[in-house]
């Protein structure tokens, strides 16, 4: 637990501001992610079908596709506004995991398989944000420095 710990504190010491429009932007795609999802399941229903690894029913692509669009939709909202950012960020990281292993490999790393490269760079974000955590542009330094000052 101390090695999590002097991570984070590292991690909130060499945070710069570039970082935190940097967070906002990977929110906002996270978000766009899971909108999309939403609009059309039936696409991303045929592409894991395809790639069906493990042999899951229909029915439990349909529930996971759900799943996965809500965990965007609301991780994409909490790591925009830098609340609970290293929270939001390790629930997506199995996601991307996930993505990118068996979803986005399958059809190479080839220079037209852009969802892969796009996956693998949001998953190093997602690791990177983990690690240095949410910024000074962020309501969780709101939250601190307010809880701060009422204690001083």
């Amino acid at each position: 637990m101390n090695v999590i710990r002097k991570i984070e504190y590292w991690g909130d010491v060499h945070h710069s501001k570039w970082l935190d429009y940097l967070r906002i932007i990977l929110g906002l795609v996270i978000f766009g992610k899971g909108v999309s999802f939403i609009s059309d399941t039936s696409v991303l229903q045929n592409m894991i079908t395809q790639n069906n690894v493990f042999g899951f029913s229909g029915m439990l692509i349909s529930v996971a596709i759900h799943v996965v669009a809500f965990a965007h939709l609301v991780g994409g909202i909490l790591i925009t506004l830098g609340l609970v950012t290293r929270f939001a960020v390790v629930i997506q990281i199995p996601i991307l995991l996930f993505a990118v292993f068996f979803i986005n490999l399958t059809p190479g790393f080839s220079t037209p398989n852009s969802e892969l490269w796009f996956s693998v760079l949001v998953l190093f974000l997602l690791i990177m944000f983990w690690v240095v955590g949410s910024g000074p542009l962020s309501v969780d330094e709101g939250l601190k420095n307010k809880i701060g000052k009422r204690y001083a």
